[in-house]
């Protein structure tokens, strides 16, 4: 087994890009590059690897708009991604909830009874769930990326504007955007020893097998 942070994150976005094209709507790659959240230029070389290896086929639409066709073997490797990344979320959602539920008991342990929470994706919602069963408060979300919006109940607003309102740990509750989110925190002058999330287990990487 070869177990690499670089082979998982490039089946992890082969597998996003050709689900993406897979319902053959003419798209640009900048709206593929908007949507995952990746470079253009990144877009641009999985396309033209894909073309490559036989995956997709390019049919031409005005005003550069294409229509990316999934051949046989592009939906068979689709199909093989998508078997290999439900055990990838399945050991995520096992192995993330007894990291936050650890932390936030360790934390009770220490007289917190209330924290904040700092990014909003589906490892915040596994977050919240060892939150309710170790029976602490949520007293404020906060995300930049997703202002008013609402988390469990109440709405997220922006890191500056939470930071105004609460006094209490900060756990950072997104796995993708951890090192982002701790920077911008240090930035807008919390303390370090504020700032808390768990020591992520290996699991939470996808097993990728050669």
């Amino acid at each position: 087994m070869n177990d690499t942070r670089g082979n998982n994150t490039d089946d992890l976005k082969t597998f996003q890009l050709l689900s993406e094209v897979a319902n053959e709507k003419p798209v640009t790659q900048r709206e593929l590059a908007s949507r995952l959240g990746i470079a253009l230029g990144l877009v641009n070389s999985y396309l033209k690897n894909f073309v490559a290896k036989g995956y997709i086929r390019i049919k031409n639409y005005p005003h550069n708009r294409y229509a990316y066709l999934l051949t046989p073997h592009g939906m068979a490797e689709k199909t093989r991604l998508a078997y290999q990344h439900v055990h990838y979320f399945t050991n995520l959602y096992t192995v993330t909830r007894q990291d936050y539920l650890s932390l936030f008991r360790q934390l009770a342990d220490q007289g917190v009874s209330s924290v904040v929470f700092c990014g909003v994706d589906e490892v915040a919602e596994i977050a919240w769930l060892s939150l309710q069963e170790a029976g602490m408060k949520l007293t404020a979300v906060m995300d930049d990326d997703c202002t008013g919006s609402v988390f469990m109940g109440q709405e997220v607003v922006s890191l500056s504007q939470g930071l105004l309102k609460v006094n209490s740990q900060v756990i950072i509750t997104s796995l993708k955007r951890s090192e982002q989110l701790r920077q911008k925190l240090l930035e807008l002058g919390v303390n370090e020893d504020s700032i808390q999330h768990p020591c992520f287990s290996p699991l939470t990487e996808p097993d990728h097998k050669i």
